[in-house]
């Protein structure tokens, strides 16, 4: 497999994924101070460039979830942390099946898919950071996690405030949306986070998934507002649909507010299912849907 080349910003080097890391890759950033290297997550990338990392002091994940554990698995040396919220995901099956919260059936056959594709393996080693966390570096290479839950609950941003570099991880600005599909997701969470995201000094914005590097803040701000509007989009389609008449909330799932139909991810009916669920809720205390007695979901 070929090399991608690498973009560095002063002492950050980011190695891009497949399709600038679109799911199920995902671009790699290693930042190297004068004393400690620290590796921001593990893609499916990162199987390129094991000799490098292999001497990083520490990896941080800015969440936790399959495609950015890659590595894990084959760096037993290198110290991993998380934050405190998504820890028990990166310790153990038992912690991160509790964090996808699908169906016995489903995550039996996810880990299949995972252990195979994602070389996925448990740290029980990890410890935690909190959001806030300072990690210094040496010759002034300076490391803060900033909390933005929502699409997971520990999700973070990691920024290198030295040199004005934001990782944000799976807040990756695509057309796909805002992802909040597990048992540890949360909309109301996920849009909080989006507005601060915002605040967040910075230069260059690096995403864990397809958009990649992004140096200009205009053009930062105008993908991260089409990005937020896939929320509300899903709230007028849910709408569209009830218009038609009452339904539960498996025939709602089953129309796909996230995924093509026909896409064969084990998780995807689950995911389709929580979302769905999410959206009802709000709109619900918003009173603009409401569940009648026989479970079906209506317009108020």
């Amino acid at each position: 497999m070929e090399v991608t080349d690498a973009i560095e910003f002063g002492p950050v080097r980011i190695w891009p994924g497949a399709r600038s890391g679109k799911y199920p890759d995902g671009n790699q950033v290693l930042v190297r101070g004068a004393d400690v290297c620290v590796a921001f997550d593990t893609p499916l990338v990162a199987r390129q460039h094991l000799a490098e990392l292999e001497r990083a002091d520490l990896v941080v994940l800015g969440h936790v979830h399959e495609d950015h554990m890659v590595a894990l698995a084959h760096l037993p040396r290198v110290a991993v942390q998380v934050h405190a919220a998504d820890l028990a995901a990166a310790q153990s099956w038992q912690g991160l099946a509790a964090h996808y919260g699908y169906p016995p059936d489903v995550l039996d056959a996810l880990r299949v898919v995972i252990e195979r594709d994602f070389d996925y393996a448990p740290r029980p080693d990890a410890t935690a950071y909190a959001d806030g966390s300072v990690w210094e570096l040496g010759g002034g290479v300076r490391v803060r996690a900033h909390h933005l839950p929502g699409h997971t609950a520990g999700h973070s941003a990691l920024v290198v405030e030295s040199e004005g570099v934001a990782f944000i991880g799976d807040i990756d600005l695509t057309g796909f949306g805002p992802y909040y599909g597990d048992a540890t997701s949360d909309l109301d969470a996920f849009e909080c986070s989006l507005a601060r995201v915002r605040e967040i000094d910075a230069r260059v914005w690096v995403t864990s998934h397809h958009k990649g590097v992004v140096t200009e803040r205009a053009e930062f701000l105008a993908l991260l507002d089409r990005y937020a509007g896939k929320i509300a989009e899903r709230d007028e389609r849910l709408l569209a649909w009830l218009a038609e008449g009452p339904q539960t909330l498996a025939q709602l799932a089953g129309r796909h507010l996230l995924y093509p139909a026909g896409v064969a991810w084990p998780y995807v009916a689950s995911a389709e299912r929580r979302t769905a669920a999410l959206h009802l809720a709000r709109l619900a205390r918003q009173g603009r849907v409401r569940q009648r007695e026989d479970q079906r979901f209506a317009l108020a």
